[in-house]
C-alpha cells in the first residue's frame, strides 16, 4: 500500500477555472469482485496486526442516510485505506466508495485504479482541477462515497490545531444535496501485545444547497472545527481505556503467541482451568 494513499485535496485550487476536458472527469473504475476480494485481504491483515477495531459508541455513522457521502478523517497513519476498507464493509456494504492517491503513488501501486483510487496532481492548478470535477461527479450518485484526508499529509492524532489544505472546502462550494462526516481514528495501545485501532464519526454536515455566505476559506475553517471536536472525544475516551464505550468490529490477535502461550494453554488446562490468552481484561 502506499504510504500517502487517500490523501486528499492537498492541492491550491484558488483561482482555477473549470476544466473543458470530459476525459479527466471520468469516474475511477471500481470493480466489484476485486474490492471485495482486497476488502477480505484488508481485514485479515487488520487482525494479524491489532487486538482490536473499536468504534465509539457514541459516535457511530448514520445508517439511513440516502445521500452521497464525503467522508473526511485525519490522516493517522499508513494504516488508514485498510481501515477505511474495513469499516466501509462494516457500515457501507452497498456503497461504491472513491479516493484521491497522490498520482506518483498510483504509478507504483496500479491495482489500486480498480479499486476506486484516482490520481491527483499535488500543489498544481491541474491537479486542483482534476480533483474537483472528478468528486463532483462522484457526488452525483446518492449511492457513492467519496473518503479523503484533507490534512495532505501523516499527522499525530493529538496535533492541534487541526488544519487542513483547500481542496475540501472548495468542493463544498461546487456541490449540493451530499452529507459531509467527519470521522477521526487513533492508533493505541492499552494492554495487549497488539495495539487498539479506536475510530469516532461525528455529526453530519449536510448541504441542501450551495450557501453563498461561505467560501472555500469558511467551508475548510468549519470543517476543521468539526473534525478537531471528533477528535478532541475520542482522546477522551482512548485516555478512559473503558471497552464499553466501543463496540468491537474486528477482534485480532492477543496474547504473547508461541511456545509461551502453548505453555501457559498446557498449564491451564491440567488445572482444569479456562485459558484465557488476553494479558488484561480488555
Amino acid at each position: 500500500m502506499p504510504t500517502r494513499s487517500v490523501t486528499t485535496a492537498s492541492i491550491s485550487t484558488r483561482g482555477i477555472d473549470r476544466p473543458r476536458s470530459k476525459r479527466r472527469n471520468e469516474l475511477p473504475a471500481a470493480t466489484p469482485l476485486l474490492s471485495r476480494w482486497f476488502t477480505s485481504y484488508s481485514r485479515r491483515y487488520l487482525r494479524r496486526h491489532f487486538h482490536s477495531l473499536r468504534i465509539s459508541l457514541a459516535g457511530l455513522p448514520p445508517r439511513d442516510c440516502e445521500l452521497p457521502l464525503v467522508v473526511f478523517a485525519n490522516h493517522a497513519s499508513w494504516w488508514d485505506p485498510l481501515l477505511w476498507l474495513a469499516l466501509k464493509s462494516e457500515f457501507f456494504p452497498s456503497r461504491l466508495a472513491f479516493s484521491p492517491i497522490d498520482a506518483e503513488a498510483l504509478t507504483q501501486y496500479k491495482i489500486l485504479r480498480r479499486l476506486g483510487f484516482f490520481g491527483v496532481e499535488r500543489k498544481t492548478g491541474r491537479g486542483a482541477i482534476h480533483f474537483l470535477r472528478t468528486a463532483e461527479k462522484t457526488l452525483r450518485r446518492p449511492g457513492n462515497i467519496l473518503a479523503l484526508t484533507p490534512q495532505g499529509r501523516f499527522a499525530d492524532a493529538r496535533e492541534r490545531p487541526v488544519r487542513f489544505e483547500i481542496g475540501l472546502g472548495r468542493l463544498a462550494t461546487h456541490v449540493e444535496g451530499a452529507v459531509f462526516l467527519p470521522m477521526a481514528s487513533e492508533f493505541v495501545f492499552w494492554e495487549e501485545r497488539l495495539p487498539e485501532i479506536l475510530v469516532r464519526f461525528g455529526e453530519p454536515i449536510e448541504l441542501a444547497a450551495p450557501d453563498e455566505r461561505k467560501d472555500a476559506e469558511s467551508w475548510t475553517t468549519l470543517f476543521e472545527q468539526k473534525l478537531e471536536e471528533v477528535q478532541d472525544a475520542l482522546a477522551a475516551e482512548s485516555q478512559r481505556r473503558d471497552p464499553n464505550d466501543f463496540q468491537t468490529i474486528l477482534r485480532g490477535h492477543a496474547g504473547q503467541g508461541g511456545i509461551y502461550d502453548w505453555y501457559r494453554a498446557v498449564k491451564a488446562k491440567f488445572r482444569g482451568e479456562t485459558f484465557v490468552r488476553e494479558h488484561g481484561a480488555k
